[in-house]
């Protein structure tokens, strides 16, 4: 038994939850990527002495805020940031939004690797911008880049971005050095500017650690704008505090632009303090977090093996989200499954589909809460199960 408590179950209703709020009496949310664990005991410490204070009028950002940042990657990720890199935004997706609005023009198409973060789709084509998708390959139960279609789609002179999503989000693939080098310089070498999502890099396997793509070459860093935060692996998704890292100083400077000509550059009045607490308190917690994610990842697999064998989790070592393939089940599209699953058992999960046509044959389980709510969600799940395979005449 660790020092923090992961079992306790906590009652999130009447919070204004977007997990729970409408998930009704027999709901269990098992989809939007926000955990059901109270965040680390000196961040709520940090968020409380600050909201004694009393005043909560407009914030600048001090060196601690940096000095945090660059602590941690330097002590957990082996990342040199300099101070002049850094810059405080609001949130990974108003930052990936801002960016592409800044650093590309309308008309122009960015690049995707999909399945991927649905969220992807809308910051491009909201901002009038066309998606060019470079589908992973499906290999053996895991994942890997098609570099041939990459280097093909990077070279159309209208490709003017690219979103990397690393580690990567529904499948949890951490990307090694070779890999990202060799998306770096197919990149650089076809003029097409590298924003890299790693909002996920500290929920890893134990033994397990993501490369930030910045810190592979100097290639990679030179063309490339990083999106980091604590929000997703401290669960503070609400405070609204993350960071965007450029080390090139004339692209450092559009994004500071971007960023602040869309007015997501400023800090409420937790956003820092938070930070600090998370990155400069918060790695005991956060240890003991992903060993016990681990252990859920671990009873997931078991469990699917021995009631479920036609639901198979793909390889993964980072994010709390597991990514099933449910083609055994449900063919080419689980759509209606996971229909089912919410209306039958009240489970709710995501559909595949979300994340990308060639996702449509997966589902993404959220699995960052209590043991006993997890191993609710695999009974419902198991239920749901038998009633599709009855529904469709399979036994």
């Amino acid at each position: 038994m660790g020092e923090f408590n992961f079992d306790e179950v906590i009652d999130r209703s009447g919070t204004n939850s977007l997990k729970w709020e409408n998930s009704g009496s027999n709901g269990l949310p098992m989809w939007v990527a926000d955990m059901d664990f109270k965040t680390a005991p000196c961040i709520t410490e940090a968020v409380m002495k600050r909201a004694q204070h009393g005043i909560f009028g407009y914030s600048v950002i001090p060196e601690e805020w940096e000095n945090a940042y660059i602590g941690w990657w330097q002590r957990r990720h082996d990342f040199k940031i300099s101070r002049e890199w850094l810059i405080f935004c609001t949130g990974v997706v108003p930052a990936i939004s801002s960016v592409v609005r800044k650093i590309t023009t309308v008309g122009e198409k960015v690049l995707i690797q999909t399945p991927v973060y649905n969220i992807f789709f809308n910051s491009i084509v909201n901002n009038g911008r066309f998606v060019v998708e470079n589908p992973l390959i499906y290999r053996n139960g895991s994942y890997e880049m098609d570099f041939a279609d990459l280097e093909r789609k990077l070279s159309d002179p209208q490709v003017s971005m690219m979103i990397l999503c690393n580690p990567q989000n529904p499948a949890g693939r951490i990307w090694e050095r070779e890999t990202l080098q060799k998306v770096g310089e197919l990149a650089a070498e076809y003029g097409v500017v590298v924003l890299s999502d790693e909002i996920h890099c500290d929920i890893t396997d134990p033994g397990s650690r993501y490369v930030p793509f910045a810190s592979v070459s100097e290639i990679c860093a030179a063309n490339s704008i990083t999106c980091i935060a604590p929000t997703k692996c401290f669960n503070i998704a609400g405070l609204n505090t993350a960071a965007v890292v450029v080390p090139d100083k004339k692209l450092r400077h559009r994004v500071w632009r971007g960023l602040n000509t869309d007015e997501v550059a400023e800090p409420n009045a937790f956003a820092v303090q938070a930070a600090v607490a998370a990155f400069e308190e918060g790695e005991p917690w956060l240890n003991e977090l992903n060993e016990y994610i681990y252990a859920g990842r671990q009873l997931v697999t078991e469990f699917l093996r021995e009631q479920i064998p036609e639901l198979k989790p793909v390889q993964s070592d980072a994010t709390y989200l597991m990514w099933i393939d449910c083609s055994a089940l449900c063919g080419d599209d689980c759509g209606d499954f996971v229909e089912a699953l919410r209306d039958e058992t009240g489970l709710r999960v995501s559909s595949g589909g979300q994340y990308g046509s060639c996702g449509r044959q997966f589902l993404r389980l959220n699995i960052a809460c209590p043991r006993a709510r997890l191993e609710d969600g695999l009974q419902r799940l198991k239920q749901g199960a038998q009633n599709y395979r009855n529904r469709i005449g399979r036994r």
